[in-house]
């Protein structure tokens, strides 16, 4: 049985469901996280918000 929701069942996650980092996005799109990759990742971030990462991660 599900304890967050009292149900029985799994819980399905999306990759968004979870605070990212810009390295972590960097790394998702299998960069090297460059200085220049990171900064392009955290602008992803702050520009598309949850979007960059449904993007990227199922």
């Amino acid at each position: 049985m599900n304890q967050q929701q009292d149900q029985p069942g799994p819980v399905y996650r999306t990759g968004a469901d979870q605070p990212w980092d810009p390295e972590d996005v960097t790394k998702a799109k299998g960069q090297d996280p460059t200085p220049e990759n990171v900064e392009r990742a955290r602008r992803e971030l702050a520009e598309q918000g949850a979007a960059t990462i449904e993007k990227l991660v199922p």
